[in-house]
């Protein structure tokens, strides 16, 4: 079925290249007006798979995908023109562009983390750069994987997008499929599986990982705001989010003053006891019992190995609960410390010298992001080029993703490649190199054979005059 369903594609995406800019821009028509009259379904859908806050579906899933789509549509007549470039004087006469050809079909893998955002995203750069495309959402969020399928089907003909249910034998059975174009959101562990499949048929790819993204507090940072806007980032979506921060390094000085601020926003957001933190309607699950035991391990380790749970470690692994926790004297060879930990838990780690988190941070692999918290200009700039991440935001977090000016991408194990806006356009087209000879073309004859030596001296005064 699968096969059949990709060569029908593949007839189909030969269609796709002759289709006028207005054809492209109803496509992205009927995806907005799609999301549009099914907000209220996607929203519930989000709830019943791990309990997601409307507040946060909303701000989160269905406007980012909507503001998306109007920018792109807005754009793509731009975006799809030919780019004129120059010729150097030995082709002088020829007409030089850059022409955005579709790749064809491709494949879009999402994750569970944000099923809606991360799955219709990519479709919409697919769908702009004139694409068919299969996709595969995660199993773990079953009723937006279900309602996707249905808006999907209603939506668009199988032969220009479909989606495909399943587990992993299903995401197994696509890979083997000759693809044009593979865009992965996920982890680095099934990023580098998703990589070597996409080899044997040597299928472009876009992997859009995660990793352990550090968060700079120093001496010179507005606490309280900094505060304010760490809860929300880590504790988003419970902290699953794959540019949450990950861990904070706090300067020694600020960093007692600094925990009070941390735990004040926690209570502010979701509550001061126990009781009221787990039935705050503003704070999401762990998407499943497994991932949440996972979690638990990761804690119960730590503290094995000394660290200190210093706010928070209220865990309800049946009702896949885990409270906002602050863990300190974390050691660094502890699996917390290196596993991307996707979850409400969150190391605070204390520094002296800008030097010392310069060193602990290049030591590691390269992270999704890099948040600083600074007045600094010196320590910004230290950290900014001192440092290599998929991105960098300084005095907030999270938020550089929302811009669709800017390519949002990972570096290393973070990533490969980016998107969002014209950046995502281009991951999806290839840059065809189109060269138009003109009668001057006659003037080239001067270098075909037989080679003189009138022929070999103009070439090297070519040369030597640097033309």
């Amino acid at each position: 079925m699968l096969e059949q369903i990709f060569l029908h594609q593949k007839q189909f995406s030969l269609k796709l290249r002759e289709e006028p800019l207005k054809i492209r821009l109803e496509y992205l028509s009927d995806l907005e007006k799609m999301v549009m009259d099914h907000t209220e379904d996607i929203v519930q859908a989000l709830r019943l798979d791990f309990a997601k806050p409307e507040a946060e579906a909303l701000l989160t899933e269905i406007y980012p995908v909507l503001h998306e789509i109007r920018y792109v549509k807005k754009n793509l007549k731009k975006w799809i023109k030919p780019q004129r470039v120059s010729a150097p004087l030995g082709l002088m006469g020829t007409k030089n562009y850059i022409l955005p050809v579709p790749r064809g079909v491709c494949l879009i893998i999402g994750p569970w983390n944000y099923p809606f955002q991360l799955m219709i995203a990519p479709l919409i750069a697919a769908l702009a750069a004139g694409n068919c495309a299969f996709l595969k959402p995660s199993e773990f969020t079953p009723h937006t994987s279900a309602l996707l399928k249905v808006l999907i089907k209603k939506t668009f003909s199988e032969d220009h997008v479909t989606l495909i249910e399943g587990g992993v034998e299903i995401t197994q059975s696509l890979l083997e499929l000759p693809f044009d174009h593979i865009f992965f959101t996920g982890s680095t562990q099934v990023g580098k599986i998703v990589m070597a499949a996409a080899s044997k048929h040597l299928s472009s790819v876009t992997l859009e990982l995660g990793g352990k993204s550090p968060t700079v507090i120093d001496s010179t940072a507005d606490l309280e705001q900094a505060a304010e806007k760490i809860t929300w980032a880590k504790f988003v979506n419970a902290g699953q989010t794959c540019v949450a921060p990950d861990y904070l390094l706090i300067h020694r000085d600020i960093f007692s003053e600094f925990r009070s601020h941390l735990i004040k926003k926690i209570e502010t957001y979701y509550g001061k006891s126990d009781h009221q933190k787990k039935n705050s309607p503003d704070l999401a699950r762990i998407i499943s019992v497994k991932h949440t035991e996972r979690l638990a391990q990761l804690l119960k380790d730590a503290v094995k190995q000394n660290a200190e749970i210093t706010y928070g470690g209220d865990i309800d692994i049946p009702h896949r609960y885990i409270a906002p926790t602050l863990i300190e004297k974390v050691d660094m060879h502890s699996a917390l410390m290196k596993e991307e930990i996707f979850g409400p838990l969150l190391p605070m780690i204390p520094f002296h010298e800008i030097s010392e988190v310069l060193h602990f941070i290049n030591d590691r692999p390269k992270p999704l992001a890099l948040y600083i918290y600074s007045h600094s200009e010196m320590n910004i700039e230290a950290l900014t080029k001192g440092t290599s991440s998929g991105g960098v935001c300084i005095n907030d977090s999270v938020i550089h993703v929302g811009n669709v000016h800017l390519p949002f991408g990972g570096i290393g194990e973070s990533g490969l490649g980016n998107y969002h806006g014209y950046f995502g356009f281009r991951a999806f087209s290839h840059e065809k190199s189109v060269l138009r000879q003109y009668w001057l073309g006659r003037l080239l004859r001067v270098i075909y054979p037989p080679y003189t030596a009138f022929k070999i001296n103009l070439i090297k005064k070519l040369i030597r005059w640097r033309l």
